[in-house]
């Protein structure tokens, strides 16, 4: 957990990408009306779980109206009501809602980690901007030791987890695994990789995802970690 602890701490003082931090500046000190009384975070957002988790969730970035205001993964948006609430319904949140830092939510055998880690202008991180927070996914893989299973939101996410294995010397296959909802890759090293359509108000709204799609693909990672 120190670790951990000492990894979050670096997350939330980075500064390595100009654009993105001009940008959560920039958000935090205008505000969405609705939200003109919070103080928001806007700087990184860190990772959030169970350092013995054996669930390792993988988002893109934080939203700008969410994580960046809240200053927790998936925390104050729609996204967020739909990964907690499933991850409530099948055992690794004790409570289905997550508005703000200091809520109450506790995770159970499950962390979560994003690509980026500070919210990027149109939800669309630049390739360098990939490439400088991707060190903040290899030390999660190396220290999440105990995990066996990875949900991957959305076709970047499912890319880059597999690209953070390479690069920790993990022997990825080849041809590289497809990204699919409810796509379920068992990895050589021991985790299944299961890919699922980001919840984001794109997919929901047009109902490219579904919520027993999305339920679907937490059982199943629920039945993985329990198996191995």
């Amino acid at each position: 957990m120190r670790s951990l602890t000492v990894l979050n701490n670096r997350i939330i003082h980075c500064t390595a990408c100009p654009r993105l931090v001009t940008y959560r500046q920039a958000v935090a000190a205008e505000k969405r009306r609705q939200y003109r009384d919070w103080t928001y975070w806007g700087k990184p957002v860190p990772g959030f779980g169970d350092a013995e988790a054996r669930l390792y969730v993988l988002g893109l970035a934080p939203a700008a109206h969410g994580g960046n205001r809240t200053g927790r993964v998936f925390t104050g948006d729609r996204s967020g009501d739909w990964l907690y609430e499933a991850l409530h319904r099948y055992g690794f949140a004790n409570q289905a809602e997550s508005k703000h830092k200091d809520d109450g939510l506790v995770l159970s055998d499950c962390y979560i980690g994003a690509a980026v880690r500070c919210a990027p202008p149109d939800n669309k991180p630049a390739p360098e901007e990939f490439e400088a927070c991707r060190p903040f996914v290899r030390t999660e893989l190396r220290l999440l030791r105990r995990v066996r299973a990875v949900v991957a939101l959305g076709k970047i996410a499912f890319d880059h987890y597999l690209k953070a294995s390479r690069e920790e010397g993990r022997p990825v296959p080849s041809p590289l695994p497809t990204f699919g909802h409810d796509a379920v890759y068992d990895l050589p090293w021991g985790v299944t990789l299961i890919g699922s359509y980001h919840p984001s108000q794109q997919n929901t709204f047009t109902g490219k995802l579904t919520r027993p799609m999305f339920h679907a693909v937490f059982r199943r990672a629920r039945t993985v970690v329990e198996d191995r």
